[in-house]
């Protein structure tokens, strides 16, 4: 078993439940701290036995002397800060969403601070950009101006500024992260999660509707966490910020790749695409790390779709939506 230890917040989450698995996976400890209980992500990629080996904590990220607390007593080396509401959740509920993105990350860094841990890696996202028409270029550049359009964007770019201060006045170092369209088993609610949910419902032999088009960034969920717990493992100094690019691909291909693996799938697309430029690069993310993950889309829908028939076929999902 490694010496290390991490401190996983969201973990119920999809991006969450992969970076669980891939630390359980790699024989590293694990704590994760959520205030749900509700573990149908995480059950529907490891197995019960891996299950056995994570400390669960339930607990609220806004509480910052539980947040300190569980920190600490977990004996944690390395933090990785996933919990977040999103975009549907801060339209409806702007204040808690304000608290829980961005009081609870402000938590983890006063953690980080209180147990001795000098750098914590979280998630930002693509919405901290604005709409196409505020940049030149196609895909987003490392230092594209920040143009939030949501309550959610807002947090976010609110947890960027954030860290730069905790490193500014605390010298806590820090790597926040950009995911665009995550896909994958576990991507089941959020503006972005359509192209997934179109995935199951192909294998389900039923008829989908994916609720955007246009050009998107596509990360395969399982690179997103690796590359999560790679930029944990990597030490650092500063407060940086980085696009992850993934596969800038059109929605029709999404749709082709689908359609590659089931051919008689009933899929289809509209033509609206996200307010966002088409992607993002990220060679500044590979300066950093080095080589990272990345899975090709067509590659990624069919690992994908591919589980979804095994969890069917074993009972974690039902046969029909």
């Amino acid at each position: 078993m490694s010496n290390e230890h991490f401190f996983v917040t969201g973990a119920m989450g999809c991006i969450g439940a992969w970076v669980v698995r891939n630390l359980v996976q790699s024989n590293t400890h694990v704590t994760v701290f959520d205030l749900s209980s509700n573990r149908h992500r995480l059950e529907l990629i490891m197995t019960q036995q891996e299950l056995d080996a994570v400390n669960f904590i339930k607990g609220d990220v806004t509480d910052t002397d539980t947040v300190k607390r569980s920190v600490t007593q977990s004996g944690a080396t390395h933090i990785i800060h996933l919990g977040a509401l999103q975009v549907p959740f801060c339209r409806a509920d702007p204040p808690l969403g304000a608290a829980v993105n961005v009081v609870g990350t402000a938590n983890l860094f006063e953690a980080a601070k209180e147990a001795g841990i000098g750098q914590l890696v979280y998630a930002s996202s693509i919405a901290v950009f604005g709409s196409s028409e505020f940049y030149s270029t196609e895909l987003l550049q490392h230092d594209a101006v920040l143009h939030p359009q949501t309550h959610y964007g807002v947090y976010k770019q609110a947890n960027e500024g954030t860290a730069t201060v905790y490193w500014q006045d605390n010298q806590i170092a820090s790597i926040g992260l950009r995911p665009y369209t995550v896909y994958g088993p576990g991507r089941d609610q959020g503006v972005t999660s359509t192209p997934t949910q179109a995935m199951l419902a192909a294998v389900r032999n039923e008829n989908y509707r994916i609720s955007f088009g246009g050009y998107n960034g596509f990360q395969y969920v399982d690179d997103v966490a690796k590359i999560f717990i790679q930029a944990a493992r990597t030490p650092k100094q500063g407060a940086d910020v980085f696009n992850l690019a993934g596969s800038v691909a059109q929605m029709s291909e999404v749709v082709a790749a689908i359609k590659s693996v089931l051919p008689t799938a009933q899929i289809t697309h509209e033509e609206t695409a996200l307010p966002f430029p088409h992607g993002a690069t990220d060679a500044e993310l590979h300066a950093l790390l080095g080589e990272i993950p990345y899975t090709p889309l067509e590659e990624g829908v069919a690992k994908t779709m591919a589980h979804f028939e095994n969890a069917i076929a074993n009972g974690l999902l039902p046969k029909n939506s």
